[in-house]
């Protein structure tokens, strides 16, 4: 029996006119962007070297068994990147010097023939292969700023775990990409290193905030990246991009080196470090390397039979703030159940939790902090302090965002730590994980959509901010979740949806990722889009 009620209570009518209205609104906002940016942005290079097409664990195979050189895999990603960078600036602080020297060292580990390919394997199976992150998880040397004004000199003095783990592990760090100011929002913009572009369409986002990373990654600017995830900041970014982003299960993976810092246990149950790959086959490997110690919980070399598996799924949330789900997102699922069926007689069952129209709600509340949003961004911050910061941002003389400081200023409203309603949120919080983990079991998977609708004009989520509501609600529950992408919709953009399973079952998400990757070609070179 369902912990969740799943009977659908009526929308009270402020809602309903408020969601009237910011319907509205972001109609005529999309009429003007459109006429602002046009259809089509900057085209990016297509791609020349065959090396960055293909798997990590393949580039790995051919580095280890003296087919390619690290060095020439390295020097391959600097060229992509100095090749796309001026169009999608994604890319913000390189290692290339010392990543060349760890590279050569790379190869001549392997000339030397101490360690067979075999032991290679073992020891060190991303021996050579470059990879990247984004800008506020430590890499020793190079910056950390989150996007903060503030921290725009701050240097990581040591790496941060999940680095140190692919390191250790033979991976090359090659540089930083880009975030939002404080990670806190699902459009890469920053006043430190400017805005991102997203690969398919230089008019539209990236995501965020590992949106620089998901933006490299389409672009195949680096063999794989890391990002991490407190409200979707993997899995969004790698459904604007076109690629697969997996948020582990909570507490698998450590979140030391990151900045913010979780203020709370909550909270960092709802944070994950996770990888960015263009092939669903290097999602499995790179996690069984960053979860550490970890990794023996989610048993990833169990062996997974797709045709055993139950599978739920559901459309939409309809939450009255959040963008009905385009209907090449809701195509693209019912092409995944119908492909279940015909390919491994799964009966999919639709299921219709109501409760997911309060996941903005519920994940807002139980986010608040002690300690205010504007804090983090600014030297001092009161509401007066705030609105005059607005005004200075107007005129092009703030260090903030504009959605940094609403961010700042609307946490001075709504439910404060400790309140009636922030412990009524955690208890709806509470049972919705209950209701998850009955349904899911030891063989289930949820399919649901990443994000209402493919990637939105640069500033439209201003006008559309809460359709991060898909993605949030699973932080909440701290379940894994991956981000599948299906090809690319009408407006030639990428669509796709999440995976999700019960607690350290991460393998079946990856095990379907993989399934769907085979059976509907995964991520699309932007050139050819």
């Amino acid at each position: 029996m369902s912990i969740v009620q799943t009977t659908e209570r009526p929308i009270p009518l402020k809602l309903r006119i408020l969601s009237a209205v910011r319907l509205a609104i972001s109609t005529v906002a999309r009429f003007f962007f459109t006429l602002y940016y046009g259809k089509e942005g900057q085209k990016i290079p297509p791609i020349t070297d065959d090396i960055l097409k293909q798997p990590a664990i393949e580039v790995a195979r051919k580095i280890r068994n003296k087919e390619i050189t690290s060095v020439e895999v390295l020097e391959a990603c600097i060229r992509r990147i100095k090749d796309v960078n001026s169009a999608l600036n994604c890319f913000v602080e390189d290692r290339f010097e010392l990543g060349l020297k760890e590279a050569r060292e790379a190869d001549e580990l392997i000339r030397g023939g101490t360690l067979t390919p075999a032991a290679l394997e073992a020891e060190k199976p991303l021996l050579g292969v470059p990879f990247t992150t984004k800008d506020c998880i430590a890499v020793k040397g190079l910056h950390h700023t989150a996007g903060v004004v503030l921290r725009k000199d701050v240097i990581a003095e040591e790496d941060s775990q999940a680095v140190k783990l692919l390191r250790e592990k033979g991976a090359i760090i090659i540089g930083l990409t880009n975030v939002p100011e404080l990670c806190m929002w699902w459009e890469t913009h920053n006043h430190i290193h400017g805005r991102s572009n997203n690969p398919y369409n230089t008019t539209r986002i990236v995501g965020g905030s590992s949106g620089g990373e998901g933006c490299l990654q389409g672009a195949a600017g680096s063999i794989f990246g890391i990002g991490s995830d407190i409200g979707g900041s993997i899995r969004m970014p790698a459904f604007f991009n076109g690629i697969f982003g997996h948020k582990p299960s909570r507490g698998v993976v450590s979140n030391q080196g990151q900045y913010p810092i979780a203020a709370t246990p909550l909270h960092d149950s709802f944070l994950g470090i996770g990888p960015m790959t263009r092939h669903a086959v290097d999602l499995k490997p790179i996690l069984k390397i960053i979860s550490g110690e970890n990794s023996s919980k989610l048993n990833l070399d169990k062996p997974v039979d797709v045709g055993k598996l139950k599978v739920y799924y559901q459309f939409s949330n309809n939450a009255p703030l959040v963008d009905p789900v385009d209907p090449d997102i809701v195509a693209a699922m019912k092409q995944v159940v119908e492909f279940l069926n015909v390919q491994h007689k799964i009966k999919a069952e639709e299921k219709k939790f109501h409760i997911l129209k309060r996941s903005s709600a519920i994940w807002l509340a139980t986010m608040k902090n002690t300690k205010k949003f504007g804090e983090f961004i600014m030297e001092k911050s009161s509401v007066g302090i705030i609105l005059w910061e607005i005004i200075k941002n107007l005129i092009g003389l703030s260090g903030n965002t504009l959605i940094g400081l609403f961010t700042a200023l609307f946490d001075y409203g709504g439910v404060e730590v400790g309140d009636e309603r922030y412990k009524h949120y955690l208890k709806v919080r509470e049972n919705l994980e209950l209701t998850f983990k009955e349904m899911l079991g030891d063989d289930g998977v949820f399919l649901y959509p990443t994000h209402p609708t493919p990637a939105p004009y640069h500033n439209e989520p201003l006008v559309r901010p809460m359709n991060f509501s898909y993605t949030s609600i699973i932080n909440c529950l701290g379940l894994p979740a991956t981000t599948v992408p299906l090809g690319l919709g009408k407006e030639g953009l990428p669509i796709g949806i999440q995976v999700i399973a019960n607690h350290n079952n991460d393998r079946l998400c990856l095990a379907v990722a993989e399934e769907l990757d085979k059976a509907f070609g995964g991520w699309t070179e932007p050139h050819k889009c």
